[in-house]
């Protein structure tokens, strides 16, 4: 039994191997380096597109509600108890 799973998986890890190398990626290096080396007055961060302002937008928002969570949390803690 353990023969079998060891052979099953060799076959499936030699199958994957084998059909990675076949496929050809295309080079998009040289149009990622003219996207972001033009000149757009646009930070690097967002020189991606919709995507990446976006994502821009999504971590500032959370990180903006963490931060007022959390001074929200130490007023909170730093009151006595009423008994």
């Amino acid at each position: 039994l353990f023969y079998l799973l060891f052979q099953g998986l060799r076959q499936i890890s030699q199958r994957t191997i084998s059909t990675a190398s076949r496929r050809q990626l295309e080079n998009r290096v040289p149009e990622k380096q003219k996207l972001f080396q033009e000149d757009n007055d646009l930070p690097v961060h967002l020189k991606g597109g919709v995507m990446d302002a976006l994502l821009y937008r999504v971590t500032m928002g959370l990180s903006v509600f963490g931060t007022a969570y959390v001074v929200y949390q130490l007023f909170v803690i730093s009151m006595p108890k009423k008994q």
